[in-house]
């Protein structure tokens, strides 16, 4: 804690007219060019009530550039959880902008009256406040932090700024915030989305990162996508030992992330400083412990992890109705079926097309599709359209939910022309909104909603009024501005004196999105408030989502921000079906598991234009192991369902069938993901963080912590290069194929078009059920149980779980009495093999009849036969059911050839009731 010198109290108004008076030197240019000012000086500090540490800053040096400094900043220091430490700059005088508590329920920092109450004229130069974890120290002058591991005294974040840096110290303005941090160059970086990474998963020196929630297509590299997310991962190795630490910078204005190699610099264009520090410290805990802090993934309905066929331009039901029907000639698996704006009345939200999608005949679809389990989710767009013969809209105005600019509705366009934002940052929105989803759910019983363009996306940008022409015209693409715009650049709003790179290109922030100067409820500034839209709004969807009929929630979004996941799934947006795009998805896909949104995928085959049909067998292969596993396609590209050609087909039915026989293990990882924010999809090194050939390798991913997916990603090729982190895999297309390694090997595996390789790691027990053409009867099929010990070994443990409820509940937990979860273990011991379950509210799985019919162990000493089985001490050989069977495992690589002869045991017909506790033993002799 603080140390204790002389405090002398000094009346609050006094203090901060005295430092100011101070802090009125006169302005200089820095030395260095890059440098701005020379940053703060601490003034006075004290412990706070709660155990935290509250300081005042004072500006040591005025300059012009971004314009003026704000004097006196307030600075609060707390330990909020034993592995969390919260570091809080802001102006010591007025409220700033912050990410709004309610929006995103925290704490609150000790109010700004509160600031000072003592002061000490001479600080001490460098103090250290401890917590269970981390180490905080600070520098009076200029100020800086270190926030260290307390374990073994690592700097894990560096604020000083020496001579020789590079960068500036701490600079506070009212649009132009800096702050950096030393890095270590082996420190391996993870985050900092939403965008494209050309170079994989670890975050590139000298690439830009740029945060600020843009409609840019996703094929544009290193630049601002639709979502915002400004935490990061950082992954250390010293002497073998590896640990992982987290970061997040809670602030929603438009930022550049500058990251060096051996320095990170924010450049932030509003807000406050806002730092979490995770301690970690594995990467598993890292999310876990971000999570606890934004909220836990969603709970997806069992569904969700089916497939899903979209595309837009299904100009009629007779069309969608097809898809279906093709599908199920083609004998692939679908979930559900989607619509983009086709089903609308003149692309208007919550409306009916009644030519193309007359609602009878809707409704009979969907009642079709529902028997048999099938499920249906359409597009929502925010943007209202001005019309007043429109319920959606008049009700809107009569509500008063719109973004203003100048005191009225701001006008922009999308789909259906001249368009109003509602703003979800005021309540009434919100009522309204969820009001508008109920009676749009009395139109059609759609079982989820997916909303798009709420970066926001505008085709329009400035100032905008009705022409007097029609617009949109009506013929050529819809995305033409045909409204009377004039720029605005009148404000500092609108033209901030520091430029982002906005869109790559450093486009004025308001470009093709909402005027900045524009204002939310309570006068926010759509500034400040930008990146938070789409949050908002899929906050306030949720809630309409909840209150019908009381089911869990299904909702995709485009545009997130931290907490996100706490509400929806989300896709990668408008990708290109190229073999480059393909392989850039992993990359994606594993970032926002680390932001918190583990339900994500990207557009299977590419959304435009055309794909190969070489690509397009390749990409299912990837895309049935996404957690989000859709087919979406655009209006100007040909068809391309899988069942368009021969050949996808016959990969989909190959992928998917894994994935479907996968279902009870991906809703076991989605109910992971809910209590502890585990990621479904993961970087190798989530399991493998000392493994550091893994750090970087974006080609290839795990599903839960020992399941690998090693795909073909380049054209033309029929083998795959992959890495095996050390210990032993079975492949999963043959369970008698393995590959074991003491430090890690490459294997070139073989890879014929209609194959991907998937491999199970060693101590691992892995849930399966028969699959399906749809999950609702996939799920009622018996179980299977793949137990893998490493290969041969004389003693091993392997471990597992499964958790079965039910799905249309709107919470995902144990104790409602409509769930059961089941620890399942093995070990073998010197030829002794035992697998055992522990059972936890057994009654609902009883109940729905499940059952496990099969068990296999692969990896066991092939020198003997199975003798002295018993299942909860009852002998089962010669029971008529119960067949037994051995294979021999085969090595695929040469260090595993010389090993002794090791074997498969298959046990099937078993019938094991999945909501009791059962014990099986054998020995191997």
């Amino acid at each position: 804690m603080v140390s204790s010198n002389h405090l002398a109290a000094i009346s609050l108004s006094s203090l901060l007219l005295a430092l100011l008076l101070c802090s009125a030197g006169a302005s200089s240019s820095s030395k260095n060019a890059t440098k701005i000012g020379q940053g703060y000086r601490l003034v006075s500090i004290e412990e706070t009530p709660d155990g935290g540490l509250i300081g005042i800053l004072q500006l040591k040096q005025k300059t012009k550039t971004y314009g003026p400094d704000i004097p006196l900043l307030r600075f609060y220091v707390k330990h909020e959880a034993d592995n969390r430490l919260r570091v809080h700059i802001t102006d010591a005088q007025k409220q700033r902008w912050e990410v709004p508590y309610n929006l995103l329920p925290r704490e609150q920092p000790p109010p700004l009256s509160q600031s000072i109450g003592k002061f000490r004229k001479n600080p001490i130069t460098v103090t250290e406040y401890s917590g269970s974890e981390f180490l905080f120290s600070y520098t009076s002058d200029p100020f800086s932090f270190v926030v260290k591991r307390k374990s073994n005294g690592e700097t894990l974040f560096d604020t000083s700024s020496g001579d020789s840096d590079p960068f500036s110290s701490l600079v506070f303005k009212d649009q132009y915030l800096e702050i950096s941090t030393k890095l270590p160059k082996d420190a391996s970086l993870y985050g900092l989305g939403e965008n494209t990474q050309p170079h994989g998963i670890k975050l590139y020196p000298n690439d830009p990162y740029t945060l600020y929630t843009t409609d840019i297509s996703a094929i544009n590299l290193n630049a601002d996508l639709y979502g915002s997310h400004p935490v990061y991962m950082d992954l250390r190795n010293s002497g073998g030992k590896a640990s992982a630490h987290g970061v997040l910078l809670l602030n929603s204005n438009g930022m550049d992330v500058f990251y060096t190699g051996t320095s990170l610099t924010y450049k932030i264009i509003g807000g406050v400083f806002d730092f979490y520090f995770f301690s970690g410290p594995s990467p598993l805990n890292v999310v876990d412990q971000y999570t606890t802090l934004i909220g836990r993934p969603a709970p997806m309905p069992y569904w969700a992890f089916g497939f899903h066929q979209c595309r837009w331009g299904y100009h009629n039901l007779s069309v969608v109705e097809d898809v279906v029907e093709n599908y199920k000639k083609a004998q692939i698996p679908l979930d559900v079926i989607w619509n983009d704006d086709d089903h609308m009345d003149g692309k208007k939200d919550f409306t009916l097309n009644p030519a193309n999608y007359p609602r009878p005949k809707l409704l009979n679809f969907l009642d079709k599709i529902h028997n048999i389990g099938m499920k249906y989710v359409v597009i929502i767009d925010p943007g209202i359209a001005i019309n007043t013969s429109y319920g959606v809209y008049q009700r809107g105005m009569a509500n008063d939910v719109f973004i203003k600019y100048d005191g009225e509705p701001f006008v922009a366009q999308v789909w259906p022309g001249a368009v109003n934002f509602p703003d979800f940052l005021n309540p009434k929105t919100v009522s309204w909104w969820v009001d508008e989803i109920r009676r749009f759910h009395e139109l059609v019983p759609v079982d989820g909603l997916w909303i798009d363009m709420n970066e926001v996306s505008n085709f329009c940008s400035g100032k905008c009024k009705l022409p007097k022409g029609k617009c949109p015209t009506g013929t050529g693409p819809g995305w033409i501005c045909c409204l009377e715009c004039k720029n605005i650049t009148s404000t500092r709003w609108d033209d901030p004196p520091y430029k982002i790179n906005a869109s790559g290109i450093k486009a004025p922030i308001g470009f093709k999105t909402i005027a900045t100067s524009a204002y939310h409820y309570n006068g926010v500034l759509e500034y400040d408030a930008h990146s938070l839209y789409g949050f908002s709004q899929t906050i306030a969807t949720h809630k309409g989502l909840q209150g019908l009929q009381g089911k869990r929630p299904f909702i995709l979004s485009r545009s997130t921000y931290v907490g996100s996941g706490k509400y929806a799934a989300h896709w990668t947006g408008d990708n290109q079906g190229t073999w480059e795009n393909l392989k850039y998805s992993i990359s994606t896909m594993l970032n926002f598991g680390i932001f918190g949104v583990p339900m994500v995928g990207s557009d299977i085959c590419g959304f435009y234009p055309q794909p190969t049909e070489e690509l397009c067998n390749r990409w299912i292969e990837v895309g049935a192991f996404y957690p989000f596993s859709r087919d979406h396609a655009n209006y100007y590209s040909p068809r391309q369902e899988l069942y368009q050609w021969q050949s996808v087909a016959e990969s989909a039915r190959n992928a998917l069938g894994i994935r479907y026989k996968l279902l009870p293990f991906l809703y076991t990882l989605n109910y992971e993901a809910h209590v502890s924010g585990a990621p479904i999809a993961r970087p190798l090194f989530f399991s493998f963080p000392t493994y550091t050939e893994c750090y970087g390798l974006s080609t290839q991913f795990l599903l839960g912590s020992s399941l690998m997916v090693s795909p073909v990603l380049e054209q033309g090729k029929t083998q795959v290069k992959a890495l095996f982190p050390p210990g032993s895999w079975y492949s999963l297309l043959d369970w008698t194929h393995t590959i074991t390694s003491k430090d890690g090997v490459y294997v070139t595996l073989d890879a014929p078009l209609h194959v991907v390789n998937v491999h199970l790691y060693q101590n691992t027990i892995l849930p399966m059920q028969q699959g399906g053409m749809v999950s609702k009867e996939a799920r009622m099929t018996p179980f299977t149980l793949i137990v893998t010990f490493p290969s041969g070994a004389a003693q091993g443990e392997a471990k597992g779980n499964l958790f079965l409820d039910n799905d249309e509940l709107p919470d995902m937990n144990l104790g409602n009495g409509y769930s059961t979860y089941v620890d399942l273990y093995a070990t073998v011991n010197e030829g002794a093999v035992k697998v055992w379950s522990d059972v936890q509210e057994g009654k609902f799985a009883l109940d729905k009849g499940w059952i496990i019919d099969s068990i296999s162990v692969l990896g066991l000493d092939g020198s003997g036969a199975v003798s002295s089985l018993e299942i909860d001490g009852k002998p089962l050989i010669g029971a008529s059911n119960v067949n037994v069977s051995t294979s021999q495992h085969e090595h695929l690589n040469s260090e595993g050839e010389g090993e002794k002869k090791t074997v498969m045991v298959a046990l099937k017909g078993l019938k094991i009731p999945v909501g009791k506790n059962f014990a099986m033993t054998w020995k191997m002799g």
